[in-house]
């Protein structure tokens, strides 16, 4: 059986032709080196009107609602699929405003995984808008 670590290459390298949200997060380990600036605006591509500054190597995104309520309720979607995903963003709620950053701290700053989650936090915000 392989580590797990290994997994998360060949993950990257070989399925990088599939949808994000379609990915499941893998668990990574601090001997693996952060994603590169090429793959970063790669994969930056796939998950619309989130950012990257390029000196902090984290994925950003604001949301906007309509309520506290549905902020909230929202939020706890999110927390839903962190849980399942074993990948936890970072965020920070103001009433009707919801910004999500995304890192891997493990590896200090951007895996394949937060590009994923992004992809299926925006699926979570596209269906309550159907």
């Amino acid at each position: 059986m392989r580590p797990r670590v290994q997994e998360w290459h060949l993950s990257v390298q070989d399925g990088d032709d599939m949808e994000l949200a379609k990915k499941k997060c893998v668990p990574c380990e601090g001997s693996m080196s952060a994603l590169g600036p090429a793959r970063v605006a790669d994969l930056l591509s796939q998950v619309p009107r989130w950012q990257v500054k390029p000196d902090e190597g984290e994925l950003r995104k604001r949301f906007q609602f309509e309520t506290f309520l549905e902020t909230m309720a929202f939020v706890g979607r999110m927390a839903e699929l962190a849980e399942a995903e074993g990948h936890h963003p970072d965020f920070c709620v103001r009433y009707d405003v919801l910004d999500v950053t995304l890192t891997t701290h493990a590896i200090g700053g951007l895996s394949e995984n937060d590009f994923i989650l992004a992809a299926k936090i925006d699926q979570l915000r596209q269906l309550k808008d159907r």
